[in-house]
This record gives structure tokens, sequence and C-alpha cells, in this order.
């Protein structure tokens, strides 16, 4: 199994926003676990936290997401911005023993 973080460091009173929108977008989403915000340690955090079975179905739901549908259409569109809210961001891939 694979767990994947995608973190973002947010610009001050944006975390809640983006969590909020991630957790609207991926709402419905199989392999979404949480939309977490911090608590403690570096202010202004979120992370998403996604379960895979294994890295080639993480890069299939890749496929998924870069496909032109209507569906993408519109989470992109919703999307829009969200780049703002942010200043830096990372990815960290764990393999579950």
């Amino acid at each position: 199994m694979i767990i994947v973080h995608d973190i973002f460091n947010c610009k001050p009173g944006n975390a809640s926003k983006v969590a909020k929108l991630f957790k609207e977008l991926m709402e419905g989403n199989k392999e979404t676990v949480n939309i977490m915000t911090d608590l403690s340690g570096p202010y202004n955090k979120v992370v998403v936290v996604t379960k895979y079975e294994s890295l080639a179905d993480y890069e299939q739901s890749w496929k998924k997401y870069e496909a032109d549908t209507e569906e993408n259409r519109k989470m992109k569109e919703k999307m829009r911005g969200y780049h703002e809210m942010y200043l830096t961001g990372s990815r960290e891939i764990y393999q579950v023993w």
C-alpha cells in the first residue's frame, strides 16, 4: 500500500480555505483518506492524504485527472486561483509495511 501526503504551506488566513476547497473537490474520491490542517508545528499547513494499492495505481490516478472530461474541466474551474493561496508545497510518498 502507498500513502501520499500532498502538503501546502498556505499564506496566513488561507489554510481553512484551501482545506475546504480540497474537501469539496475530493468528496467521493475513494483514494482520499483525510484533509488535515495543523494544530501544532508550522502554521497554515494543509495536508491531503490519499491511499493507493500500488505506485501503478497512483500513476493511473494522475492519468484520470489529466483526461479532458467535463468533470475535470469543472474541477479545474473551481481550482482557478488556488495557487495564490499557498506559498510552497511538497509531496511525500510512503510505502506501508
